[in-house]
């Protein structure tokens, strides 16, 4: 979380830079970074699959977290009173990286859409990457009926005809081009670590214990809570 999601967080969270050449952009992602409240331990959710004591090298007293979601409140005229989500995890039932951003329910909603899910516009990374909008449409037929689809930009149907790099591939670009934008400056290393450090003394301190989930799950059920306390509403049977 502390390295990659962050990237993807402050990429998201930014404000437009002045240009796009490398200190410009990483300017901005500094100043967010330094917006960021500290973290609150109640909204902190750490997760162990079971099995992962079994392994005879882990002590069975180990509370190393294989899951963590996390939630950031960015002190900003722009996201005040929005939480942003950091999830990550292993063993979990999918292998995915994405950035969800979800809206907020219409006041006055003369369609009754609510029991369907909010809107959502979704950037998938990996794998299969893709852009789509997930929204509430008129069902065809003759009854006002509506149900959740999506517009859909999936890079591997729209560009057959174009290979698309992998994540290293385009970093060893960038250092042979001295292309700085995608690296981490010594600031910005600061700042992220002033973040996570009073967290991850408060883990090793015992303070903040890790919850059990079952391999092949979304993880604890506590992290969907947390995910639901601040707002986020989970979509169920879509597809």
């Amino acid at each position: 979380i502390q390295n990659h999601l962050l990237q993807v967080f402050c990429l998201v969270a930014m404000e437009k830079p002045v240009s796009l050449k490398p200190e410009h952009i990483r300017d901005e992602k500094v100043k967010v970074l330094q917006s960021v409240n500290p973290i609150k331990d109640e909204e902190v959710v750490l997760g162990q699959y079971q099995g992962y004591k079994d392994d005879p090298t882990v002590p069975d007293d180990s509370n190393t977290p294989t899951f963590a979601s996390i939630v950031l409140r960015v002190h900003n005229e722009r996201w005040e009173g929005v939480p942003f989500i950091l999830k990550a995890g292993k063993a979990l039932n999918s292998r995915k990286a994405e950035i969800r951003v979800q809206f907020k329910d219409v006041p006055g909603d003369i369609f009754k859409c609510k029991k369907q899910g909010r809107n959502e516009f979704v950037i998938r990374l990996q794998p299969s990457e893709a852009m789509y909008m997930k929204l509430t449409v008129k069902k065809p037929g003759l009854e006002m009926a509506t149900e959740q689809s999506e517009l859909d930009l999936s890079y591997g149907m729209r560009y057959q005809d174009v290979k698309i790099p992998e994540a290293y591939e385009r970093l060893i670009l960038d250092t042979i081009r001295g292309d700085q934008q995608h690296f981490v400056r010594r600031d910005e290393l600061k700042a992220a670590w002033q973040i996570f450090t009073p967290l991850l003394h408060d883990i090793d301190a015992g303070k903040l214990k890790a919850v059990s989930y079952k391999p092949g799950s979304r993880g604890p059920k506590e992290a969907d809570e947390l995910s639901e306390k601040v707002g986020y509403m989970q979509t169920h049977g879509y597809i």
